[in-house]
């Protein structure tokens, strides 16, 4: 029974990677495909990189047939639209041909749908009401499925929304009042992968599981406070004093990550994300517990009874410190660039006469400098091209340093100590490149 062979779609994610590697421990043959995997998620022969939302209807149905697949587990989602980011296509055309490839396919499969809990009524934004279109799809479609609707899901490791969390936990600031008291009913990813297991062991005429709904979620109601506090208790904060973010701060900070969302960045922060905050995360779970007879772990278990380890309080102090970090690299760099090629171009080019540089380089030397300096800066800000940049602002930094040592010593003994400031920027740098990585 237990060598069926499941494909895990989005397996670079927090669901899907879990999945993936639980249910091959619990032995079954487990096909985990993403868009990117990380080197440290290929550790089996079946984690495949493929462009799985640009497959069209039959080359799905041959990726089915070429591995044999039993079960199809979709945890493909997007929060927001953005560059790469559709909801539409990702949510919608995606499962729509999803389902033709599985009924094209020859083989009797049951898809296992990764959605969203809360009431249909409720659905405002994009993201959900995209997600409700793939229900809706696959309900009518006749194919056997289950459509699995998580709670706040809480995993070992931790991304997006779930990182927030813990980097609110490990400071003293609370959201606004009105976001701290929404209903955020927490589940364990292991109980997401336990219920995959469960499914997958059946028989696919099984006519009790042919087609289920079910909010996956403990049973006690918990707000997204109580949520915070038991990472507080985690992590030695709870007896901390807090003071309440202001809403007027909330909302800038979404509309700054919404910009960072368009620059290729996936912060937490973002319209979308605040706007399912203030909708809660409710369900009932009912269904779920009596069909399969899983006891749904409780959030102090989830979380765990206990401290925090040294990895886990480093990873939430840096995870906003992150967006600081970037965002005052982008800022140097720009600025810095700016104000020599149009503020203090005169004093710029006077450092280079004063320092007896041919008059026929001086002007080239600032423009091409200051212009370098700039596109630095604008490399940062794009995700995809920031650790082009980071390198590149740390090679130009070197650069400064080791020319200014050649050709004018003296620069570094000058009163404010500009190029003595230029040895932490490029450790800043360095820290950048080290944390840029989501996953």
């Amino acid at each position: 029974m237990n060598q069926r062979t499941i494909l895990v779609l989005g397996a670079s994610g927090l669901i899907g990677r879990f999945v993936t590697d639980d249910l091959r421990a619990r032995g079954f043959r487990v096909v985990g495909v993403a868009r990117s995997l990380s080197p440290a998620q290929t550790m089996s022969a079946l984690d495949i990189e493929l462009p799985i939302l640009l497959l069209d209807a039959d080359a799905l149905a041959r990726l089915l047939g070429e591995h044999a697949v039993d079960v199809v587990v979709n945890c493909l989602g997007v929060l927001q639209d953005g560059p790469g980011s559709d909801t539409n296509a990702v949510h919608r055309h995606f499962v729509a041909r999803l389902l033709q490839a599985i009924e094209g396919s020859g083989r009797a499969i049951r898809l296992v749908h990764i959605s969203i809990p809360g009431a249909v009524e409720a659905d405002r934004t994009a993201f959900a009401l995209t997600k409700r279109d793939a229900e809706r799809l696959i309900a009518a479609s006749g194919i056997p499925h289950a459509i699995l609707r998580p709670g706040f899901v809480v995993a070992p490791s931790a991304y997006g929304g779930s990182a927030m969390l813990r980097a609110l936990a490990a400071f003293p600031l609370d959201l606004p009042t009105a976001e701290m008291a929404t209903p955020f009913q927490p589940v364990a990813v292991e109980d997401i992968s336990a219920t995959i297991a469960w499914l997958a062991a059946r028989d696919i005429d099984d006519a009790s599981v042919q087609a289920v709904a079910w909010d996956l979620m403990q049973t006690e109601p918990v707000t997204m406070a109580g949520v915070i506090k038991q990472f507080r208790l985690a992590f030695g904060t709870a007896g901390w004093p807090r003071v309440a973010m202001p809403s007027l701060m909330l909302g800038l900070g979404a509309r700054i990550g919404d910009l960072a969302n368009y620059l290729g960045w996936m912060p937490p922060m973002r319209s979308t994300a605040i706007a399912e905050l203030r909708r809660g995360v409710t369900g009932d779970p009912a269904a779920w517990i009596a069909a399969t007879g899983i006891a749904p772990k409780t959030l102090a278990d989830t979380i765990g009874r206990h401290p925090a380890t040294i990895q886990d309080k480093w990873f939430a102090r840096l995870f906003l410190i992150k967006a600081l970090i970037f965002a005052s690299l982008v800022a140097f760099w720009l600025v810095s660039g700016f104000i020599a090629l149009f503020v203090s171009y005169r004093a710029a080019t006077g450092i280079l006469t004063a320092h007896n540089f041919p008059p026929a380089l001086v002007d080239p030397i600032t423009i091409g400098t200051s212009l370098m300096d700039m596109s630095i800066g604008g490399l940062i800000a794009f995700r995809r091209t920031a650790a082009v940049g980071l390198v590149a602002g740390i090679v130009a930094s070197l650069g400064y340093m080791f020319g200014a040592a050649i050709l004018t010593p003296d620069l570094w003994i000058e009163p404010l100590g500009a190029l003595v400031k230029t040895g932490p920027a490029i450790v800043l740098m360095l820290v950048a490149l080290l944390m840029l990585d989501n996953r």
